[in-house]
């Protein structure tokens, strides 16, 4: 074994690193966004087409491998004049993704919510949306925090596969080293390192938050 390899390289897989963390977050911000659009208008009367459209977005992107998803946004849709860069594709490939799975936490979460305090609300004159934002989002985000920060682990992750599009994130950077130095044992140990060290920070972070949110709502 010859971890001099890592110490040379160090500053390159702390960059990727970096770069990995980056495309999370915003990849994870932008699904957030959607998955509250998604999730909350699947708890309201909707039309029915509207209703369906949703319904097929999120079983498409369940239902479907992440990568080859990748591969249709980066590589697919230029074929029909749909042209953008890795990085852009990378997040809304992940963002896509994930929101499929977030939406239904959302929905969950909302449908947490006791059907009096919704009603109840509306008798104290309050309209749809300050219902959502006043009474419901605040329950609802209490039940929520705990899935969507695993679903944030995950994420990240799965931010792997964007090594694909050719973007030098974490993984990527480790595999042209390796193919430099065909040293996979610890080229890929350390990876593996990182990345558990990053979603172990996640999972603190998490755990934290949970109970600083259960301890404004108690008091």
């Amino acid at each position: 074994m010859n971890f001099e390899i890592i110490a040379d390289n160090l500053w390159f897989l702390l960059s990727a690193a970096l770069l990995t963390i980056k495309i999370t977050i915003l990849s994870f911000i932008v699904a957030l966004f959607i998955s509250f659009i998604v999730g909350t208008m699947r708890c309201e009367k909707i039309p029915n087409s509207v209703e369906k459209m949703l319904s097929i977005y999120v079983e498409i992107f369940r239902g479907t491998p992440l990568l080859i998803q990748l591969f249709f946004i980066y590589y697919g849709l230029p074929s029909v004049g749909i042209n953008m860069p890795g990085f852009l594709a990378a997040i809304l490939g992940l963002a896509l993704n994930s929101a499929a799975y977030m939406s239904e936490i959302i929905r969950a979460s909302i449908n947490a919510v006791p059907m009096g305090q919704k009603e109840a609300s509306f008798v104290l004159g309050y309209n749809r949306f300050q219902s959502l934002l006043h009474i419901v989002y605040p329950q609802a985000i209490r039940v929520a925090i705990p899935p969507l920060m695993n679903s944030f682990s995950s994420l990240l992750k799965e931010s792997s596969l964007v090594s694909v599009l050719a973007i030098t994130e974490l993984t990527r950077i480790g595999n042209l080293i390796y193919t430099r130095t065909y040293r996979a044992f610890e080229i890929y140990l350390t990876l593996g390192i990182i990345y558990f060290v990053m979603t172990y920070t996640v999972s603190v972070i998490s755990k934290k938050i949970e109970k600083r949110i259960n301890k404004a709502y108690v008091s």
